[in-house]
């Protein structure tokens, strides 16, 4: 039988950061989960040992949650299980025609929604993650079914 944390059904999401340079990452987050609705605000626990993490710390820029859609399982692999240290995650998705514009962010296409979130503050610290207190600014909404855990144990991604 699988571990409770392994019995979650939750949305698969992808986290759009960038460096002081304002070059962008994007990786793959699933401890999620909105908060607080007024106002709306999101917390997400994120490794130390990545670039997502590297990146909300040293800039204070705007961040942009992407809540993956169905056709977005082919990126799994590139932005979940390879590191932005090592891997030039951008070329990737740039090569393969899988981005595009909103609201001056270079983000996923084919994503169930996509969330501008405010710099973060980073609220707790743990022994492998630190939690992250994030505000909404804008949102978009498409009609895209969302990417959810148990469709990456299905197809064998993860587990």
């Amino acid at each position: 039988m699988k571990r409770p944390w392994n019995r979650t059904n939750s949305n698969i999401y992808s986290l759009l950061t960038h460096n002081l340079k304002g070059e962008p990452n994007m990786n793959i987050c699933t401890y999620v989960s909105v908060v607080n609705m007024n106002p709306r605000l999101y917390a997400m626990s994120i490794d130390y040992n990545t670039l997502t993490y590297k990146n909300l710390i040293s800039s204070s820029g705007n961040v942009v949650l992407q809540c993956l859609g169905q056709n977005n399982i082919r990126v799994i692999k590139s932005l979940g299980k390879k590191s932005g240290l090592v891997f030039d995650k951008m070329t990737y998705l740039k090569k393969n025609q899988l981005i595009t514009d909103w609201n001056n962010f270079i983000v996923l296409k084919d994503v169930a929604f996509l969330v501008e979130l405010n710099a973060p503050k980073k609220i707790h610290e743990m022994s492998d993650h630190a939690l992250f207190l994030f505000s909404v600014k804008s949102y978009k909404n498409s009609k895209n079914e969302i990417l959810v855990f148990t469709d990456l144990i299905e197809k064998k991604i993860i587990l």
